[in-house]
């Protein structure tokens, strides 16, 4: 006998729908997976026999076949195990098939017979809201980002007695209800580190609300202790508020890898990710025999904080790249291509020289200039193109440690910062463009117009400052987003001349 389950599978951030087809006929006793399973897939075979039989349940030893169709994409994850079991639990006569019209399964079997938690419970909810499919059995732990998604009922099962139980409508189990609470981007940010904690350092802090206000990427460098780290911890808690459409695509890539806490059925502040030096290309971009995000496309929507920057092998920072330019990351691998979000603000932190300690005036630096240049050289031209802004952050003095606390909280910064964002996306509404770092050639020369006086600056800065031609398209990107702080519909002269500041570095790190 033929029965057909409802189950999805991911596909990059989405999921797509595949039905499980149980075929249980007469022979010798065998149980085959076909479909481009993986080796997980393959296994379930015995995860199902045993919570079957470990349930109560009759198990049929007879040849059994089970299909995941379409059967031209490869399959991964032990998701399919509960819907093998309700199919080959159809096909003996042992769960009503009328009740799997129009419903999706999905969870993975323990051999006891309880369901443990899949990945992708919210981008599989949408995939059923977009295929029509009304009904929704997952996991328990899995039920409440699933039930997000509007139109779908969630049904929330923890163990295959109970989903049977329902199936044949001797259990009932009520839709898993979720509210978004309107009040959970204050109370999260209430709870995020806030740039008050940071003592001193003014005018980095000005550094990081230009870049949070204009999308742009940004390299601290200092030497140590003089708290790069501690101020990159809270640029996310500067930057806007996620709409409801970022924190959907935010939750789902988190939903995809398995890191979405059950008590976090919605992500409501930005990424905020933190890679160790020794990640690999793979780790970094993503990639694998069965694709996954990487540490790029974690941080969609957040920032991305790169510690001790030439540390991180060359291999691994040209690879970033592609992703800084066109804000995403695709995949490409013989049986299909994926494409994966990666629109994150780049932040970087480095030492000025080996020891740290160049241009210390506390401490004398014992590195030879060749060795400060092998250095710094270890970041790439085409790589520092592609950040905007480059600060200095020098050692904190006693007198301002010990000080009282000042300067402005977070939420302080962060509402100039919205302010300016939303100057960016009314001037921007027609367009793909959602920041000023993203703007391209035609909108710098229609957005980013300066008078003759800033132009004599900017003639200045490239010609005696010793500045790169390259830093031309970046300083005018950076005076827009000054001036859209200040509610500037022009640039002034003044804009220009805070943005060649952020460009300084050139001459004294990365001169040609």
């Amino acid at each position: 006998m033929l029965a057909t389950v409802l189950s999805s599978a991911l596909l990059g951030i989405d999921a797509y729908i595949v039905k499980v087809e149980v075929d249980v006929a007469s022979g010798l006793p065998s149980f085959s997976t076909v479909g481009l399973p993986d080796s997980a897939i393959k296994e379930s075979r015995d995860r199902v026999t045993a919570a079957i039989k470990n349930s109560g349940f009759y198990f049929p030893q007879t040849r059994i076949t089970a299909n995941l169709a379409p059967a031209d994409i490869r399959k991964a994850g032990s998701a399919f195990d509960l819907p093998i079991a309700i199919g080959v639990m159809a096909a003996t006569n042992q769960v009503n098939p009328a009740k799997l019209e129009n419903a999706m399964i999905l969870g993975e079997l323990a051999l006891d017979g309880n369901i443990r938690g899949i990945q992708g419970g919210l981008p599989i909810a949408i995939a059923a809201k977009e295929n029509g499919i009304q009904h929704l059995i997952l996991p328990a732990e899995n039920a409440k980002e699933a039930a997000i998604v509007d139109g779908v009922n969630v049904y929330p099962v923890a163990s295959l007695s109970e989903t049977v139980a329902f199936l044949n409508s001797e259990k009932e189990i009520a839709p898993e209800p979720y509210t978004l609470n309107t009040n959970e981007h204050k109370e999260h940010a209430e709870k995020h580190l806030d740039l008050l904690d940071v003592k001193g350092q003014e005018h980095v802090k000005r550094a990081i609300e230009v870049a949070a206000a204009g999308g742009h990427n940004l390299i601290m460098i200092g030497p140590p202790g003089s708290g790069k780290t501690m101020i990159a911890k809270r640029i996310p808690s500067i930057l806007p508020r996620l709409s409801m459409d970022e924190s959907l695509e935010t939750t789902k890539i988190q939903s995809i890898m398995g890191t979405l806490p059950s008590d976090t059925p919605l992500v409501v502040t930005r990424p905020y990710r933190s890679p160790h030096h020794t990640i690999s290309d793979a780790g970094l971009i993503g990639g694998g025999n069965v694709p996954r995000p990487g540490e790029v496309s974690l941080a969609h929507n957040g920032v991305l904080f790169l510690d001790e920057l030439p540390e991180f092998r060359r291999n691994v920072l040209e690879v970033m790249r592609q992703p800084l330019e066109d804000r995403r990351v695709t995949i490409s691998r013989a049986a299909a291509s994926l494409t994966y979000p990666a629109n994150f603000m780049l932040v970087a932190a480095m030492n000025p020289c080996p020891c740290g300690f160049f241009s210390d005036p506390n401490r004398d630096c014992k590195c030879t200039p060749n060795q400060i240049q092998n250095y710094v050289s270890r970041i790439s031209g085409p790589l520092l193109d592609r950040i905007d802004i480059q600060v200095e952050v020098p050692a904190v003095k006693y007198a301002e440690l010990s000080a009282e606390i000042t300067g402005e909280p977070s939420t302080q910064v962060q509402e100039r910062v919205e302010e300016a964002r939303q100057i960016q996306q009314q001037r921007f509404a027609d367009t793909t463009i959602h920041a000023n770092a993203t703007m391209e050639s035609k909108q710098i020369r229609e957005y980013c117009k300066v008078d003759d006086q800033a132009q004599d600056l900017l003639r200045v800065a490239i010609n005696q400052l010793g500045l790169s031609a390259r830093a031309y398209d970046r300083i005018l990107k950076v005076a827009r987003t000054i001036a859209d702080l200040d509610r500037n519909p022009n640039i002034e002269t003044v804009h220009v001349s805070e943005a060649i500041q952020y460009r300084s570095l050139d001459r004294s790190f990365w001169e040609k």
